[in-house]
């Protein structure tokens, strides 16, 4: 009992002690030290073992099967390939035809069961078999090659991808020990029969690889990872012929265009949930999250999407011939061509499951983007104040803190929305309940806050303490909710409370059960507007293999871990998304923010990129890993503002907010050792700074909540690469120090400490037209009409922020403590023109918090100025939302020439009201009309006379 009690000690101190460090690399594994990876990777083409055998052809209505066989040991599956509604997408499956046991397949990240139409055979042969989606003339189609097996697909008659085209196919059918020791080819003695004799069910039964240690038990470190399923891994490469640049696959702290891989001594990216602290940036290394779909991108045809949907450890090695020579200075000559010869190549290598893809069509970046989010959701829009400001440590101390730092923002005249705790906030790590000496009051707390417009957001996290006094516990373990031991008991891992069980999510009771944790019945120590934050949900486990759960624990339906790892904490998130609807009557729009993610989880939480660094290369990083996990669904996507690790200089932590004040969440964070870094304990010249950025969230607000809107009805990114709205521009394909916000707003932030000659240098982008677009300087106005790289001056307040001619931004100038308090207030419209002298927007308005807008209580405004004239509408004529917000004042912005006056017209008169008019000496092109006064509901004109 003695040594038993020392042993949570021991490994959290050395956990600990862990933290001042940067990454163990030795704690995770390599793909030479993974035993599926090790055998199933090919660094080579290959001719591929596979066969299809064209006489089990079955055609149904929306789908075909057909049987493939394994040519060495004869082994058969089933390929069952269909076109999804929309014409598209393609959905194609391989399992097993006979599996000795079921594979897991994933259901739970897509949004829907696939829906199918319409797939026909049009024609077959001894070599081929045509597959053809829809009625139209320009039929998706998919051509399924024979001998040896492979699959192309054509968009528009173009050959876009290929599935199995490098013969890199690989799939471990299962078998029981026994039989693959009774048919393991004999060693060949002198004088006995050439072994050629060996029986054919002995071929049949023979693995498809060479023998490898690992195939039935391995080791890591200390740790023995039983495998009662034997060798099960699955490969499985596409080629991508009209790609430039590869991008997609988050979580990773590497660029946005994936690097070359597939090099003897290097490593694959891995995707594969852990609890990483520290990470090292610009490599492949797994880290908090997996999404497995990543797209291809070439000026000329377009893009295409590959969805994996597998929730095993996954490897992705990426062929990039043109990145051979020097992966980290060839991203450019990638994405020119320069040096190109085969085209990039993903091979997809997962540790078990099926062959379960989903094929994306495209053709622009977008389509694409809408065509995975059509499959796994979207996020639903968030209330306001989540778009807002959060101030967030490990940890405030206790309520009186809470209180102080909060009425310091006000003193400064800050604005923040959200206060958030850590762990400490608990009763011994025991979640759902609170420390009765340091927050006696929590209710009270939070009232508090409430009444001057803020929230509250505290950390559940999925490990529960085990002890027989701690009532949740005592639940899970009579209700039989924890995940299992390889022997079916109660596993037990180490976590911040010290020995702690894990909620078995997988498991439809214990998620319910959960779920009822949030209800007021149950944890009455909060309020129906709390937000939750679920951390440490890969899961993390500090003495477990790689920080996180053995792979041969047991979930509910006798799936083993390894097969469910990574929907782990996706599934968390189900759980607590259903008991925070059922906390708030399903009124309340949750708020929930998860470190781990999965496809699908956009639907649930926002995501954040972990435990990242006080350095100036993770702020960029923060960049790019939004901007992948964008592309991935996810775009309700922040990083801890400063560095979560490590105390940062006063220009990196400025120039951290001015960044993150453009990206989709907006929360500072810390670790408990360093320093108290709120803004008002920096120099005042700092903290003004830190001001302004934050005041500049508060001012867009508008424009962030029409463009979350939009997302949760359309599926684009909201923070997006320059591609999506350039897909022809080449030299922008790569670009990752800067991005675009919907197609409205260009961001180029100051990302180092001195920008050579005081200048950062921002690229504008090519359009369609062969031209750049015109771009305003969103704080001078200043007109940008030149494509390529132009020297923007900044000093210590300049964010290089530009919008786009052709689009109209709405804005709310009177900044006050909290979002919540800015509801009722004017608008300011910012009217870009573009070259034609046009411009359009949208705004969008409701009560910004609860669900009414799903039953029409909302106001989706469209704005367009022609011909002089800017007008307002409903976008959604049957929708209604009273609102006493106003119009405060119009900018007007690359006027060929300055107005004379200016005309008011409501839709609902005849009558015609001048307006008050000002004139920008100092900019040309620039006009204000201030105070038309009139009601955003209203339909309405103004007419510029000139």
């Amino acid at each position: 009992m003695a040594n038993k009690a020392i042993i949570p000690l021991v490994v959290l101190l050395c956990f600990a002690i862990g933290l001042s460090d940067a990454v163990d690399r030795n704690n995770f594994k390599t793909c030479e030290q993974s035993s599926f990876c090790r055998r199933l990777r090919s660094l080579e083409q290959q001719t591929s073992d596979f066969v299809a055998l064209p006489q089990t052809l079955q055609q149904f209505k929306q789908y075909i099967t057909l049987n493939l066989q394994h040519q060495k040991n004869k082994h058969e599956y089933q390929l069952k390939l269909a076109c999804m509604l929309g014409g598209n997408s393609f959905h194609l499956q391989v399992d097993e035809r006979e599996p000795l046991s079921p594979r897991y397949r994933v259901t739970d990240s897509l949004v829907q069961p696939p829906q199918y139409e319409l797939t026909t055979v049009e024609g077959s042969s001894g070599t081929l078999i045509m597959v053809a989606c829809g009625t139209g003339e320009q039929k998706a189609k998919a051509a399924i090659q024979i001998a040896p097996f492979k699959v192309d697909f054509y968009r528009n008659g173009v050959l876009v991808l290929s599935a199995n085209g490098k013969g890199m196919m690989r799939f471990e059918h299962r078998r029981t020990k026994e039989q693959q020791q009774q048919h393991e080819e004999p060693v060949h003695q002198e004088g006995e029969e050439d072994a050629g004799a060996v029986d054919e069910a002995a071929a049949a039964e023979a693995p498809e690889t060479a023998q490898d240690p690992g195939e039935w038990e391995e080791n890591f470190k200390s740790h023995h990872d039983s495998k009662r399923h034997g060798p099960e891994g699955l490969a499985l490469d596409f080629t991508f012929p009209e790609a430039k640049i590869l991008f997609g696959i988050p979580e990773h702290a590497d660029s946005f265009a994936l690097k070359h891989t597939a090099t003897k001594g290097s490593d694959p990216y891995r995707l594969y949930n852990l609890d990483v602290f520290e990470y090292e940036l610009n490599n492949g290394m797994a880290l908090y999250g997996s999404v497995p779909v990543i797209y291809g991108h070439g000026d000329s045809a377009g893009t295409v999407g590959v969805f994996w949907q597998n929730a095993a450890e996954t490897w992705v090695d990426i062929f990039n011939d043109s990145e051979k020579q020097n992966v980290v200075s060839s991203i450019v000559n990638l994405v020119r061509g320069i040096g190109q010869g085969e085209p990039p190549v993903a091979n997809f290598i997962s540790e078990t499951g099926i062959m379960d893809v989903f094929v994306l069509l495209g053709p622009q970046p977008n389509d694409a983007f809408q065509q995975y989010t059509a499959l796994t959701g979207r996020a639903p829009l968030p209330q306001l104040y989540a778009l807002a400001y959060h101030q967030c440590r490990w940890n405030y101390n206790d309520e009186r803190d809470v209180e102080q730092v909060s009425a310091k923002f006000d003193e400064y005249d800050i604005p923040m929305d959200t206060m958030w705790l850590d762990i400490e906030y608990t009763d011994g790590k025991r979640y759902f309940t609170w420390d009765q000496h340091k927050f006696p009051h929590p209710v009270e707390m939070m009232n508090n806050l409430t009444a001057l417009g803020r929230h509250m957001t505290i950390i559940i996290d999925p490990h529960i303490k085990r002890d027989s006094g701690y009532f949740f516990h005592n639940e899970c373990t009579d209700r039989k909710l924890y995940v299992k031991n390889k022997d079916s008991g109660d596993y037990e891992g180490w976590c911040w409370p010290g020995a702690a069980s894990y909620v078995d999510f997988f498991n439809p009771d214990a998620r319910r059960h959960y779920a009822d944790q949030y209800l007021l019945e149950n944890f009455r120590e909060q309020t129906v507007t709390v937000g939750i934050w679920n951390d440490m949900n890969e899961p993390s486990v500090f003495n477990g293999p790689e920080v996180t759960m053995p792979k041969d624990n047991l979930h509910h339906g006798g799936w083993e871990h390894r097969e469910v790892h990574n929907l782990y904490g996706h599934l968390q998130l189900t759980a607590t998304f259903d008991g925070l609807m059922r906390r708030g009557a399903g009124s309340l729009r949750p708020f929930i923010l998860s470190r781990a993610h999965f496809a699908g989880s956009q639907r649930f939480a926002a995501v954040w990129t972990g435990d990242n660094m006080a350095e100036w290369g993770h702020l960029r990083a923060s960049i790019q890993m939004c901007l992948a996990l964008s592309v991935a669904g996810i775009s309700f996507c922040g990083a801890d503002v400063g560095g979560f690790f490590g105390n940062p200089e006063a220009d990196l932590f400025a120039r951290w907010y001015q960044t993150a004040a453009f990206q989709p969440f907006f929360r500072s964070h810390a670790h408990i050792d360093t320093k108290r870094r709120e803004p008002w304990l920096f120099p005042e010249d700092v903290r003004l700074v830190i001001r302004d950025a934050i005041r500049h969230r508060y001012r867009l607000l508008p424009l962030w909540y029409t463009l979350f809107y939009e997302h949760e009805q359309h599926g684009l990114p909201i923070m997006r690469p320059l591609l999506a709205q350039y897909p022809r521009d080449v030299e922008a394909f790569a670009i990752d120090d800067q991005f675009l916000i919907g197609d409205r707003l260009l961001v180029a932030p100051v990302l180092e400490a001195k920008p050579a000659g005081g200048k950062r240098q921002v690229y504008f982008p090519v359009n369609e037209n062969g031209q750049g677009d015109l771009w305003y300087d969103c704080d001078t106005f200043q007109k940008h009409s030149t494509a390529g790289v132009i020297g923007i001056p900044v000093d210590a307040y300049k964010v290089p922020v530009f919008q786009r001619g052709g689009t109209i931004v709405p804005r709310k100038e009177r900044i006050r403590r909290a979002s919540t308090l800015m509801t009722h207030d004017p608008y300011t419209l910012v009217v870009a023109l573009n070259r034609e002298g046009t411009a359009t927007g949208t705004l969008y308005m409701d009560d910004e918090m609860s669900y009414d807008y799903r039953r029409g209580h909302y106001l989706y405004l469209q704005f367009e100025y022609r011909d002089g004239v800017l007008s307002s509408r409903k976008i959604d004529t049957t929708a209604t939302f009273p609102t006493k917000s106003w119009l405060e004042r119009v900018v007007f912005v690359g006027l060929a020439k300055q107005p004379t006056t200016v005309m008011l017209r409501r839709a609902s008169s005849d009558d015609s009201t001048m307006l008050e008019l000002v004139r920008e000496a100092a900019v040309p092109g620039v006009a204000i009309v201030r105070k038309p006064g009139v009601v955003m509901s209203e339909g309405w004109s103004i007419t510029l006379q000139f």
